[in-house]
C-alpha cells in the first residue's frame, strides 16, 4: 500500500532564533563578480578581495588548507575562513582561498525578503549545443548497461553538458538572485575559478559538515522530476520511495558514505529507509547521517575528501567507475561533481556536492548534469533525468532546451 511521501530538509538550527530582516539577502543583493558567496542551510557568507590562494602542491590537500588558515592567524587575521571549490580530480587545481575578510549571516531561508521574487531573465537569445547530443548519451548509457550485465562494475555516474553562448555579457548577480531566491533552503553558491571564470550554482546535496564533535552527511541518490500539478507531483514522489531501482541505487550510496565516515566517529545514525527533500525541478531520495567525531583533530575538510567521491556522483567502484567515466564522458568535469564550501581553523565546516550548476566565462555558460546508472537503468530515462536537472539552470537564464 502507498503511503504519503515524508518531506525532510537536513538543516541545522539558524545560528540567531531572531535574524535581522535583510540580513543574508543584503549580503546576496552585495554579490559582484569575483566575490565568493555562499548561502548554506546553517549561514550565509560573502568574501571579497584577493586574500590568500591554497597552494597547489604535494601535500594533502586537507594539510596545505590548514598550513594556509594558520599562515592567516599568524599574520592576524581574527577567524579566518578558507571558502571556494574542489574539482572531481582531487590531483587537479582547486580553487580555494582565504579570503582576508567575510561578512556573514543567517541562512537565506530565515530571511522573510528571500521571498520578494528575483526579476524575470531577458529575452535574449541563447545558442545551445548539447556535449554530447541526446542520443549519444544514451547509447553510452546502454553501453555502460552491458557492462555491467558482464559484471564488470555495479554503477556509474554518466553527465552530458550544455554549451550556452549569448549574445550580451553574462549578468551574473541576477543569475545568483534567481538560483537562491527559487530555493533557498538549499546550498547556493558563485565562487571565482580561474580569471574571468565563475563556478554558479544551486545544490541541493550536503557532502558532509562538521560543528564541534557533531558531524551530519546527506547523501542524495535515486530523483525523479517534479509536476507542475499537485496530485501527479504527489504520485511521482511516493513512486519514487516505492521505486527498487532507485531504492537500491540509494542503498548503495548510503552504504558507502557509512564506510567512510565509521573510522572517524564513536557512533553514527543511519536511517533504515530514506525519506525525500524536494527542490523546484526535483524529488531526490535523501537519508540524513549523523555521528560524533571520536577526535576533534578530523577537520570537516578531512572528511569530506574521505567520501568524495561517492557514488553518487561517480559508481562503484570507485576506480572502475572514474575509468568508465574519463572513457564515456566527451569533456572534462572540472569542477562539476567536487566540492565547494567553507571551513575554519577549528575544524568546523560546510562541504557540499557541486550539481546544478555552471561554469561562467564571458558570455559561455557550461551547464552540466548526470545520472546514476545501474543495471535497470534504461537510456531514455536517463537522459530525461539529465534534461530535468538541466531546468534548474535554463530557468535562471530563460533558456530553454
Amino acid at each position: 500500500m502507498s503511503t504519503a511521501p515524508q518531506v525532510a530538509t537536513p538543516t541545522e538550527p539558524a545560528d540567531q532564533a531572531h535574524p535581522a530582516v535583510g540580513a543574508a539577502t543584503s549580503l546576496l543583493d552585495a554579490y559582484t563578480p569575483g566575490d565568493r558567496f555562499l548561502a548554506t542551510p546553517g549561514r550565509t557568507l560573502l568574501a571579497r578581495g584577493p586574500g590568500r590562494d591554497v597552494p597547489y602542491d604535494d601535500r594533502p590537500l586537507s594539510a596545505r588548507v590548514d598550513a594556509t588558515l594558520a599562515a592567516a592567524a599568524a599574520a592576524g587575521q581574527e577567524s579566518p575562513v578558507v571558502m571556494g571549490a574542489i574539482p572531481f580530480d582531487h590531483a587537479a587545481p582547486a580553487a580555494l582561498s582565504v579570503p582576508d575578510s567575510v561578512r556573514t549571516a543567517p541562512p537565506l531561508a530565515s530571511d522573510p525578503l528571500v521571498a520578494l521574487p528575483a526579476s524575470a531573465p531577458s529575452a535574449g537569445e541563447w545558442r545551445i549545443q548539447q556535449v554530447p547530443e541526446p542520443d549519444i548519451y544514451g547509447k553510452g548509457v546502454a553501453s555502460a548497461v552491458e557492462r555491467m550485465w558482464r559484471g564488470e562494475f555495479s554503477k556509474v555516474v554518466l553527465a552530458r553538458t550544455l554549451e550556452l553562448t549569448s549574445g550580451a555579457p553574462l549578468d551574473l548577480p541576477a543569475m545568483l538572485q534567481r538560483l537562491a531566491r527559487r530555493d533557498p533552503a538549499g546550498y547556493t553558491f558563485a565562487l571565482p575559478t580561474g580569471p574571468g571564470r565563475t563556478l554558479i550554482g544551486a545544490s541541493p546535496e550536503l557532502l558532509v559538515s562538521r560543528r564541534g564533535s557533531r558531524v551530519v552527511a546527506n547523501p542524495l541518490a535515486g530523483s525523479t522530476p517534479r509536476s507542475a500539478d499537485l496530485a501527479e507531483d504527489v504520485r511521482r514522489a511516493a513512486t519514487l520511495l516505492e521505486s527498487v531501482k532507485d531504492l537500491h541505487e540509494h542503498a548503495v550510496v548510503v552504504d558507502a558514505v557509512h564506510q567512510a565516515l565509521a573510522p572517524y566517529c564513536t557512533e553514527l545514525t543511519v536511517p533504515a529507509r530514506p525519506t525525500l527533500i524536494r527542490t523546484a525541478t526535483m524529488w531526490h531520495l535523501s537519508t540524513t547521517v549523523t555521528g560524533a567525531l571520536a577526535s576533534p583533530d578530523a577537520s570537516a575538510l578531512e572528511l569530506a575528501c574521505a567520501l568524495h567521491p561517492t557514488p553518487a556522483v561517480c559508481g562503484t567502484p570507485t576506480q572502475t567507475a572514474r575509468r568508465v567515466i574519463a572513457e564515456t564522458e566527451p569533456f572534462d568535469r572540472g569542477f562539476f561533481t567536487g566540492m565547494v564550501g567553507w571551513g575554519d581553523a577549528d575544524g568546523d565546516g560546510e562541504w557540499v556536492v557541486t550539481i546544478r550548476c555552471a561554469d561562467a566565462e564571458e558570455r559561455t555558460l557550461r551547464l552540466y548534469a548526470g545520472a546514476g546508472v545501474v543495471a535497470a537503468s534504461e537510456p531514455e530515462a536517463e537522459t530525461a533525468e539529465t534534461a530535468a536537472k538541466f531546468r534548474t539552470f535554463l530557468t535562471a537564464v530563460g533558456a530553454e532546451l
